[in-house]
């Protein structure tokens, strides 16, 4: 698990250990990292249960990450699941965020993926079995405002994951990509002291959910097999809503976004409605405050 010292990560790996997996945690903070340790080891539901700790920043330096889980390969045994949860967030207007914030986030977000990725597809392909999940976000279907350099990077993630399930799929190896909404996570919460006023509102149409249940729904969703993983009926809406060309896991999946289509279109329609009215109703605010403002 990539990310996996805090947040959504940490719950996933959590999650995972109950089942009696051994886990590999891979994050850059040390300390962080061996505080999550103690706290996963409480679960263990045998003697022979193993979390290995790999501090590691998995955006910078391929040839590293490739080291890293070749030594964790040869601890533990090869990689059975691999989650990609390491991620970073910088909300704000497109003119007010710095151009390196576009090139942290797009390095982090997705070659933060790409690489442990690439570091372990040869060995699934090789046993033909193994899962891969990119964690991304409901910002990685719908593009909100303040979100100009972290949507991209999430939407990114399912041409990725898309392209690469087509590749592996003859070898019985499976892509999940998981859409979790607002998730009360360290992130979240560091994310929310910057967000503009537009941003705030919009996000508040719906609720923060908690990462113990993203993380069931995540876990339940990668061993299953299915491409697509949401939470709860917004997600659910969302999905259906993006599905376009992306792969189907049943029939009966095909069947639902079919049906279901065009009368979420028309509730999707009421939202983007909602969200622009929210953007117009904070400019004519914002103007009217720099009016008097100037008048004084």
């Amino acid at each position: 698990v990539t990310g996996g010292s805090s947040g959504i990560g940490k719950c996933i790996a959590i999650e995972c250990y109950k089942q009696g997996a051994f886990i590999t945690l891979i994050a850059r903070d040390e300390n962080k990292l061996l505080q999550t340790k103690k706290e996963i080891e409480k679960y263990s539901v045998n003697d022979k249960q193993v979390v290995l700790c790999i501090s590691v920043d998995v955006s910078k330096d391929y040839e590293q990450v490739e080291n890293v889980l070749k030594q964790a390969q040869e601890k533990l045994g090869p990689v059975d699941m691999l989650v990609n949860c390491a991620g970073t967030s910088v909300t704000g207007k497109f003119e007010n965020i710095e151009v390196n914030s576009f090139e942290r986030l797009m390095a982090v977000n997705y070659l933060g993926s790409v690489y442990p990725s690439r570091a372990v597809i040869a060995t699934m392909k090789e046993r033909r079995m193994g899962r891969i999940v990119f964690v991304s976000s409901q910002a990685g279907q719908l593009g909100l405002f303040g979100y100009t350099a972290y949507s991209p990077t999430k939407f990114a993630l399912r041409g990725l994951a898309e392209a690469l399930q087509m590749e592996v799929k003859p070898y019985n190896v499976y892509i999940t990509v998981a859409y979790p909404p607002d998730t009360d996570t360290p992130g979240f919460a560091e994310e929310s002291k910057t967000k503009p006023l537009e941003t705030k509102l919009i996000s508040e149409t719906s609720s923060v959910c908690q990462a113990e249940q993203v993380a069931r729904v995540i876990v339940k969703d990668a061993i299953q097999g299915n491409f697509n993983s949401s939470v709860g009926s917004d997600g659910y809406m969302l999905s259906i809503l993006t599905s376009g060309m992306s792969p189907v896991t049943s029939i009966t999946e095909g069947l639902q976004q079919v049906v279901c289509m065009g009368i979420f279109r028309i509730i999707g329609l009421f939202y983007l409605g909602s969200f622009d009215s929210i953007v117009r109703r904070c400019m004519v605010q914002r103007e009217k405050s720099e009016s008097a403002d100037k008048t004084e």
